[in-house]
Parts: C-alpha cells; sequence; structure tokens
C-alpha cells in the first residue's frame, strides 16, 4: 500500500527514541542506586519496572496507529431508515440510486445479480422498466446459424456490464479490478456505513505519499484507493428535483446498493411479522388452556381405599 514505507519509518523512530529514553533512566536509576549500596536493588527494580512500562505503552500506542493506518478510519454510524425490523426501503431514494449509477457510477462499477424486471414496482412502473431495457443493445445467441448478434434489451436481461472482460477492467481502473456491487453492502466489514463513508475523498496529509494513479481515502485500508471520486455536487439532475448534493447522492447510492444485495428484505420482514403474531397468538391460547384444564387435574386430591 502507498504511505506504507512512510509508517514503517515512523514506528522504527518513535520505538528508537522511546528505547533509548527507557535505557537512559534506567542507567540513571542505576548510576544514583549505586551511592546507596543499602537500596541498589530497590532503585534497581524500580528503574526496570519504569522502562518496561513506558516501552509497553509506546508500543500500544503506535501500534494501534500502525493499526488505523492498515486498516483505515472506524467509519461513523449512522442511522439507516431501512435497518429495523419493521422498516422498509425509500423507494424514491432507489430510484434516485439507480440515477446516480447510471449516469456517474457504472463506468466504474459492474452489477451482475441485478435485472431490469427486479425494478417493476420498487422504483419504476412495468412501461418505464420495458423502455428503460430497450435503451441498450445485448449480445445474445448464438442464432439458427451459429453466430452471435444484438438486439434491444428486455426486462429479463441484466444490468449492461461495463467492461468487456477483465483486462479491460483492470486497465481503466489503474491496474485494480473493480468489485461487483451485487453484494457489496453485504461483503464488507460494517457494511453500509462502510460503502457511505468511501465517498470520503480528501486530500492527502502531509508526510503521506501517494503514488501516480491513486487517490487518498482514509477510510479504505491503507489509505490510497484506485476507485476514482464519482460523487460530486450537482453531477446528476433528479427528476424529482431533489437537490443532488455529494451526500444526498451517497445516501441514495446506498439505499439502491443495499436493496440489490437485499430485495426480498421489506416481504422477509412482513412474513416474519405475520408469523409472529400468529405464534403470539397461538401461546395465548396455550396458556389460556393450561389455566382452566391442568388446575383441576393438579388440585385433585386420590384417596386409596385400602381393603384388609
Amino acid at each position: 500500500m502507498a504511505g506504507g514505507g512512510f509508517v514503517h519509518q515512523l514506528l522504527r523512530r518513535k520505538l528508537q527514541s522511546h528505547f533509548k529514553v527507557s535505557m537512559s533512566l534506567a542507567q540513571r536509576f542505576s548510576k544514583e542506586s549505586a551511592i546507596n549500596a543499602g537500596g541498589v536493588s530497590v532503585l534497581r527494580a524500580f528503574a526496570l519496572l519504569g522502562a518496561g512500562v513506558s516501552g509497553l505503552l509506546s508500543f500500544t500506542t503506535l501500534a494501534a496507529s500502525a493499526d488505523e493506518a492498515e486498516h483505515g478510519l472506524e467509519c461513523p454510524s449512522y442511522p439507516w431508515p431501512h435497518k429495523g425490523i419493521l422498516s422498509s426501503y425509500d423507494h424514491a431514494s432507489i430510484r434516485r440510486g439507480h440515477q446516480v449509477f447510471q449516469q456517474a457510477c457504472a463506468s466504474c462499477h459492474s452489477m451482475s445479480l441485478v435485472s431490469f424486471h427486479d425494478h417493476v414496482g420498487v422504483a419504476y412502473a412495468k412501461d418505464e422498466v420495458k423502455a428503460m431495457a430497450a435503451e441498450i443493445m445485448v449480445v445474445d445467441g448464438p442464432n439458427n446459424e451459429g453466430e452471435m448478434f444484438t438486439r434491444p434489451g428486455k426486462q429479463s436481461d441484466q444490468f449492461s456490464q461495463p467492461y468487456a472482460n477483465e483486462a479491460a477492467a483492470r486497465s481503466a481502473n489503474g491496474g485494480a479490478y473493480p468489485p461487483d456491487l451485487s453484494l457489496i453492502t453485504k461483503a464488507r466489514h460494517n457494511s453500509q456505513n462502510y460503502v457511505f463513508s468511501l465517498a470520503g475523498y480528501r486530500d492527502p496529509p502531509a508526510g503521506i505519499a501517494i503514488r501516480e494513479g491513486l487517490r487518498y481515502n482514509p477510510y479504505f485500508p491503507g489509505g490510497a484507493i484506485a476507485m476514482p471520486k464519482m460523487l460530486n455536487d450537482g453531477a446528476v439532475k433528479y427528476d424529482d428535483g431533489t437537490p443532488s448534493t455529494e451526500s444526498q447522492m451517497g445516501k441514495d447510492v446506498l439505499t439502491f446498493l443495499s436493496w440489490a444485495a437485499e430485495p426480498e428484505m421489506e416481504e422477509r420482514n412482513l412474513v416474519g411479522f405475520k408469523w409472529i403474531l400468529v405464534l403470539s397468538l397461538a401461546l395465548l391460547q396455550a396458556a389460556n388452556y393450561r389455566r382452566l384444564k391442568w388446575p383441576v387435574l393438579k388440585s385433585r386430591k386420590l384417596v386409596l381405599d385400602v381393603v384388609k
């Protein structure tokens, strides 16, 4: 990763400096303890203990700094409206996120598991989806003559891929292969917060060198990312008139990607709520049955008449 050499040099210098300070303290305590022969062992023990504690604290601090540089900054947590067990997606945000994805992000990433048909009733009407699919040309075949041909897209077709193959994708992205975003919100730690934080591009701080072709992003592991910044204020004009700020576009794209990863989430939550309701009623009925029937059986007294 870019900037890795700088981090290692910083760690080496810090450890050397703390080691020199610890050794000087130990030597000073040793010299002072030599004057007082009665307390040599006590002062030496305190000197070694202080040097050890100082070295341990400095190493812990530097290890935390190195871990932050290697794994990226901790992402803030945001209150996404679709994260609750009874929550649902913002369908208007899904539609806006799809617009941003088509106009600003589709040139760098792919969506191999999402088809046009999935948008029907979610972000677009059926006629809108048909018209949107017909705008692309899909390579199909082979035909009866064994040749490939192109045709207008249909609802059942998946999103068109921006690159013909992996080599073309790497060439257009500085050697890095762009990931499939169909499941990106489930494939990363801290999922949605991490994906949203990746919009936090900024200039590298003093002392951090980023090689040509990479950009600095503190939330990305290592800080250097090949993906160019796609979201800028006013880059997309929304159909509903919503201001296309960078944060708004990031939120809409995140909602769209969350829906792409779990399009069945709303139906699953609804079915789960129905089952919980039915099982709750069954539990109440079972409790009432036990209250009416079992006390009679449990309070019975059996009298045994023993015939001599």
